[in-house]
This record gives C-alpha cells, structure tokens and sequence, in this order.
C-alpha cells in the first residue's frame, strides 16, 4: 500500500505527499519489497531534484523581471519640488 502510494507521488508530483510518505516509513517484508522502494525513493529525488532546479530558474527569471520592470520606471517626483 504504501508503496503504491509514493508511486502516485511521483506521477502527480505531489510533494506534500512525498514528504508524508517519507516521514511514515513502513516496516518492508521483504528483499523485494525493500529494492522497489528502493528504486522508488531514487525516483523521488530525481523529481524533487528536478522541481527545484525550475523552481530557482524561476525565482532568477521573476527577479530579472523585476529589476528591468524598476529600471524602465521613471523616477517619481518630489511633490514638493518647486522648479517643475
């Protein structure tokens, strides 16, 4: 069961439930049992791997978005300035 479980994890990507699942480590029954999990675990890290490298190549693209968005703004004036 909880195998099948971190299998649909992984397919939907669901980190919430990775992290479930990795915090409620079930006793295995056997030699078999242990290597899919085995396999399974190493898939799971390959896709968390995965999320974060797109999500730190999103946070670079919104922060360079950002820094041309301010560099185009033009500066506001001063409403007290008296030489307009």
């Amino acid at each position: 069961m909880w195998l099948n479980k971190l299998q649909i994890a992984i397919v939907e990507k669901d980190t919430d439930k990775l992290d479930e699942l990795l915090n409620t480590l079930p006793e295995f029954k056997n030699k078999e049992e242990m290597q899919k999990a085995s396999y399974l675990l190493k898939e799971a890290m390959v896709l968390l791997l995965k999320l974060k490298s797109e999500t730190s190549a999103s946070m670079k693209q919104i922060k360079k978005n950002l820094e041309f968005l301010n560099s185009t703004q033009s500066n506001p004036t001063n409403k007290l300035d008296i030489k307009s």
